[in-house]
């Protein structure tokens, strides 16, 4: 087994182990469905998806349940993997706005100068709180999984994030996902000295810090403390780092530098990413975008365009979907998106895979999350309708096998502070 095998299998074997505890889940047979499998075996008219111990246990027609399983049927309707709810700040931000409520960067607000020391080392997994009522706003949504991730204090290096499962669970992350997040571009500040030229020489120097084969000497500047540099060396010749860049020039740096460094990059935002599609296409480099990005909120988007996903996609490009402007509370309406992206050329079967599959596999647990396939989680959303029409709903959701509760503080304010209908005069 050569290394990247053995790191493969080592990965999977993290991501499996979480699942240990949904072993005496309830058994559970849903008929009749439109399987959206995210497999070889493409969509299923009038099939069967059996759950056994939180697993997918066989996907076909005429299957049935052993006594006590719960049997569901859908009627036709559409059956999909839990939904990816993008990068986000689910369980560490409650409300945007205000900073106690907000762990998803080591400076909130301006900070000053020290605040913008570059700490690759900052883990914003620390401070996940799976009882975050945002969490729930968003799993009757269907978004089953995300990305939590830190947000730049304009230090160039964010921190390191993780996949979260969404079901209250404590053990909620994935490790096999573990990414560095970088930013890079117009977002360039004082800690930067305040030029993208500036942020490439801080992320060499950074670099050639993070290499055991490169000791430091006397007199020369350190840039990481030793923790970072360990953590950087870390990513370096193996690991997942994720860019936020938006310049078609800027990402063949990323590229350059990541080929030289052997580390998988990812690009987020990449607005003018169609412009390089053929290199992010031989290199097999993903790019997360909102598809809602079409005007140049900077010059650093001035190619921005909402058939991006649609002329990666025909490139050969893995595209999967986040959505910049909503908050954290809002981050199931990357649904939403990713239908806007299919009215742009996007195929429907593409849109769906970069919500389901291609997420799992661009972060590392393809093997676990993002299909409807035997030995997958039983991650599961069933739809009143498209899953991709906004006026479509989930009408149950299923995380590991256990159906989760259709409530949450937004249903449960609705609820209470609605008008109520009118009582008929007493006679």
């Amino acid at each position: 087994m050569n290394r990247r095998m053995m790191q493969l299998a080592i990965a999977a074997l993290g991501s499996l182990a979480v699942l240990a505890g949904t072993a005496h889940a309830e058994d559970v047979l849903i008929r009749n469905a439109r399987v959206h499998t995210l497999s070889e075996r493409g969509t299923l008219e009038r099939a069967d998806v059996l759950v056994r111990d939180g697993r997918i246990a066989q996907v076909g027609t005429g299957l049935t349940a052993g006594s006590g399983a719960t049997v569901v049927d859908a009627r036709g309707r559409a059956l999909t993997p839990g939904l990816f709810g993008g990068i986000t700040g689910l369980g560490v931000e409650e409300i945007e706005l205000e900073p106690s409520t907000v762990d998803r960067s080591k400076a909130y607000g301006d900070g000053g100068h020290e605040g913008f020391a570059p700490r690759p080392e900052f883990d914003v997994t620390l401070a996940f709180n799976p009882d975050s009522v945002a969490i729930g706003v968003n799993r009757i949504e269907g978004v089953t999984f995300a990305m939590v991730a830190p947000t730049s204090d304009g230090s160039l290096f964010a921190g390191q994030g993780e996949i979260a499962r969404l079901d209250g669970r404590a053990d909620a992350f994935l490790p096999a996902s573990r990414t560095l997040f970088l930013e890079l571009g117009a977002g360039a500040t004082a800690g930067t000295g305040n030029s993208r030229a500036a942020q490439f020489m801080l992320l060499e120097q950074a670099t050639r810090e993070a290499n055991p084969a490169q000791p430091l000497r006397d007199g020369d500047l350190r840039l990481l403390t030793p923790t970072g540099r360990e953590v950087l060396g870390h990513y370096l010749g193996r690991g997942r780092i994720a860019f936020s860049v938006e310049r078609a020039a800027d990402i063949r740096q990323v590229l350059a530098w990541s080929e030289r460094n052997r580390v998988r990059p990812v690009i987020v935002g990449g607005a003018q990413a169609w412009q390089v599609a053929p290199l992010l296409a031989k290199a097999r480099v993903p790019v997360m975008l909102d598809p809602l990005v079409n005007l140049p909120g900077t010059f650093d988007k001035l190619g921005a365009t909402m058939e991006n996903a649609a002329r990666l996609h025909k490139a050969g490009v893995p595209v999967t979907f986040t959505h910049f402007t909503a908050p954290t509370h809002d981050a199931h309406k990357v649904r939403q998106a990713a239908g806007v992206a299919v009215a742009h050329g996007l195929p429907f079967e593409a849109a769906l895979a970069a919500l389901t599959s291609a997420p799992a596999e661009i972060f590392g647990v393809g093997q676990v999350l993002g299909r409807i396939a035997p030995g997958y989680s039983a991650d599961l959303v069933l739809w009143s309708g498209d899953p991709l029409e906004v006026t479509s709903v989930a009408e149950q959701v299923w995380i590991a096998g256990q159906p989760q509760s259709m409530r949450s503080r937004q249903t449960e304010l609705r609820d209470r502070y609605r008008p109520q209908a009118a009582l008929p005069n007493s006679q």
